[in-house]
């Protein structure tokens, strides 16, 4: 998908079977042709966090590792996240001090999220901050933006029946 796309990712209806193993596939390939070491506990982690389509913290994702007999010391989650974050293969949502899984990895973006206040459920879309507003205002500010996040709160399409009851 290209930058210049800004269809979210995250709230639409799919098969998420074929979503998870498809985008762990992805990883283990991209991993491969890049010398990356995807380790057991590191692969788990990527795989947990494509089950949930939601942000998790690192404590949620220590408890999961430990029911599925990794260890349970909170390094064990750290590391793990410090890898895939660093890979592009996760991304830190700094409101909730959670994580979640990149619906773009590999490609060079900017990505804004739409975090439902009801579920923790997390889209995805392209941002461009640096080429609207924000962007204009530092280029005057003589301000070089390096990284942006860009994190939206409100109601996903699955809880707006419930937050109009």
């Amino acid at each position: 998908m290209s930058a210049q796309n800004i269809t979210p990712v995250g709230f639409e209806k799919h098969d998420h079977r074929a979503c998870v193993s498809q985008a762990l596939a992805a990883a283990d390939a991209r991993c491969a042709a890049e010398g990356l070491r995807l380790t057991p506990v590191r692969r788990k982690v990527l795989e947990l966090l494509l089950q949930e389509h939601r942000a998790l913290g690192a404590y949620a994702i220590l408890d999961l590792l430990r029911d599925a007999g990794f260890g349970s010391q909170p390094p064990v989650a750290y590391r793990a996240l410090d890898f895939l974050v660093e890979h592009g293969f996760v991304h830190k949502i700094e409101r909730l001090n959670a994580f979640v899984a990149c619906t773009h990895p590999g490609e060079s973006h900017t990505p804004a999220f739409m975090i439902c206040r009801l579920c923790d459920a997390v889209a995805e879309a392209q941002s461009a901050a640096a080429k609207g507003g924000l962007g204009a205002a530092a280029r005057a500010a003589g301000f070089q933006i390096e990284k942006t996040v860009v994190e939206a709160e409100g109601i996903c399409p699955a809880c707006v029946d419930k937050a109009n009851v």
